[in-house]
């Protein structure tokens, strides 16, 4: 539990949606001009490090490095993450700050591929992929927050050019978190490449793909978070319709990421025992509400309640959602699988991200409230999909036979 609450302390921090997301689409947006689209399209391609997360999956379940198949991919990837940072710190040209970010876009999307694979076999072990995912994305938040907050005052009292640079100058030191939890915290045996091991991890493999369960897991996921996204529509209008400062909207980010973290706790408190089935409908019904709750996005007040509100139920979505793809993922090839699965969510959110920006500024000429109904029933359309999952009784975090055989 501390390993997954200390790398995850990291992701908070360090993925490009954390503190370096305001600081980069303020710099972006100041200094060059740059239109929703622009900024969408440009920070597209640091979405593709995790849409390839199976291929670290596929590395990490077949090829031992150092002696081990996680702690090693584990230590370089945020290894790699605090190098492409400091870089950051050091340039302005928007060509050269895109390759340091996928660089450290990379560094990040191994660390959690590696991370997934070590939840699903604790959770294949103690079945508590609930707990496990619950407890990533709680303290993912706690840094979310303090990201959010610190980001909006480098913006407010710097030059768009030296918020970014001292955001990326603060991220380059948190990878060292992990190098230290994978070196300490991890007990792992011992591997080394062993052909009969491989062709055991190749058959498991092969089953996974041609596992009915995970395709359906995936096609679910897939309509799940195929709702076209706010994020960038909400900060332009913020900043251009509402006249929001930055540093209110960095305000703004965390309490978001508060939300997140009273969905987790109130998720650990009233909803750990009830079925899978029950906990997906309910957070598709609250997906829905939070979407639509960004109609009264009027001001600052209202701006704060939605933001929480919007927190928790996208923390319900996430623990619903990852913890039932972790219970579907065959052993012996669990950082496919996971990585597989997660890749899906990933590609849809840049998909969404960009059909969203791309909504609003060509379709619905800035107009955020048609965005925000198409976005609601897009979330409503999760809903028929539900019934095909045939879950039954089956509680949040239990193993699924398919998944243990």
């Amino acid at each position: 539990m501390w390993f997954f609450a200390l790398v995850y302390v990291v992701e908070g921090v360090g993925q490009t949606g954390g503190l370096i997301a305001q600081p980069l689409n303020y710099f972006l947006k100041q200094t060059f001009g740059w239109t929703p689209v622009q900024v969408t399209a440009y920070l597209t391609v640091l979405n593709l490090p995790w849409i390839i997360k199976p291929v670290y999956g596929i590395v990490s379940d077949f090829l031992p490095l150092f002696g081990y198949r996680r702690k090693s991919y584990l230590v370089l990837a945020n290894v790699l993450a605090a190098a492409a940072y400091c870089w950051v710190t050091q340039i302005t040209a928007p060509g050269a700050i895109i390759v340091a970010l996928l660089l450290s876009a990379y560094g990040m999307a191994i660390s959690s591929t590696v991370c997934g694979a070590i939840l699903v076999e604790n959770s294949h072990k103690f079945g508590a992929s609930n707990a496990f995912v619950n407890q990533q994305w709680l303290w993912f938040n706690i840094a979310a927050m303090a990201s959010a907050f610190i980001g909006g005052q480098l913006v407010e009292r710097l030059a768009p050019a030296t918020a970014l640079h001292g955001a990326a100058a603060i991220i380059a030191v948190t990878p060292l978190i992990v190098v230290f939890a994978g070196g300490f915290l991890i007990h792992e045996p011992p591997s080394r490449i062993d052909l009969p091991e491989m062709r055991r991890t190749f058959a498991n493999l092969l089953a996974a793909l041609t596992l009915r369960d995970l395709w359906i897991i995936a096609l679910f996921l897939f309509v799940y978070y195929l709702n076209p996204g706010l994020g960038t529509p909400l900060y332009y209008h913020m900043t251009d319709d509402l006249k929001f400062s930055q540093e209110y909207i960095g305000i703004l980010g965390s309490v978001n990421s508060a939300g997140w973290i009273a969905g987790a706790l109130l998720y650990r408190r009233f909803l750990k025992g009830i079925t899978a089935k029950v906990l997906l409908n309910m957070s598709i019904a609250l997906g829905i509400m939070a979407t639509m709750a960004f109609l009264l996005l009027w001001n600052e007040e209202l701006a704060a309640a939605i933001n929480f509100f919007g927190g928790i139920a996208t923390m319900i979505a996430f623990v619903a959602t990852l913890s039932l793809a972790a219970d579907y993922c065959p052993p012996r090839a669990e950082g496919f699988a996971f990585a597989a699965l997660m890749s899906v969510t990933n590609f849809t959110g840049a998909l969404s991200e960009n059909l969203g920006s791309f909504l609003y500024e060509h379709m619905f000429e800035r107009r955020l409230a048609p965005l925000i109904l198409v976005s609601a029933a897009f979330t409503a359309l999760a809903f028929a999909f539900v019934p095909l999952l045939h879950l039954g009784g089956k509680r949040a975090g239990e193993a699924l036979r398919a998944g243990a055989d």
